[in-house]
């Protein structure tokens, strides 16, 4: 039996406030790759996990906790990290009037699109999972399954994300299951080459 090529697509924010907003905080130092193992049946094999993120700035704390869990990534190896950025914007409060800055994430979903199609292209996957809720990658989904109609695009909700268009533009959906999260966490400590220890920040594991 042929083994099919699985390459997993992770939007990092859409993830991460998933967790958040399920009550999964201390299911943060998530073992991304061990995640999306367990999401591919036996004739399948994870060859490599695209993570999208964008660098926090604007919050030290912030900033470092998510930094050791990059270089916790990085450590375990099979992870790759695309950058986007954050856009400061202008808002207004409609009552009051007040103003104040709000950063905004940028480019995750147009990376996680470029990434889907060059892969395509290059024949690196069988099967693509998109783990996401954000329905802007509808577009590149239903390009690569009209162009390249032998590959197969997965959507992989994360808790309390959903998308009735990416359910409808994929070949299947589903959410990932709790169990499933709360069984995939990082060592800690995470070891790097150079010896140093990289532990989980506070709250991150239960």
């Amino acid at each position: 039996m042929r083994v099919e090529r699985v390459v997993a697509y992770i939007d990092g924010f859409n993830l991460y406030h998933g967790l958040m907003d399920a009550k999964l905080g201390t299911s943060r130092w998530l073992d991304l790759r061990s995640m999306c193992t367990r999401l591919l049946s036996a004739q399948q094999h994870l060859d490599l996990v695209r993570y999208f993120t964008t660098r926090i700035r604007n919050n030290p704390s912030q900033h470092s906790r998510q930094q050791t869990y990059i270089d916790a990534l990085l450590a375990r190896g099979a992870v790759e990290i695309d950058y986007g950025h954050f856009l400061s914007q202008s808002a207004r409060c409609r009552t009051c009037g007040a103003t104040w800055r709000r950063n905004e994430e940028k480019k995750t979903d147009v990376n996680i699109a470029v990434r889907l199609l060059e892969d395509a292209f290059d024949d690196l996957f069988d099967i693509a999972i998109i783990v996401s809720g954000d329905s802007d990658l509808a577009p590149p989904i239903e390009s690569v399954r009209r162009r390249y109609p032998s590959k197969t695009v997965v959507v992989a909700f994360p808790p309390q994300r959903h998308s009735g268009e990416l359910r409808r533009v994929a070949d299947t959906a589903f959410p990932i299951g709790r169990g499933i999260i709360r069984s995939c966490r990082l060592p800690d400590p995470v070891m790097q080459a150079n010896g140093h220890r990289l532990r989980a920040p506070k709250g991150w594991l239960p």
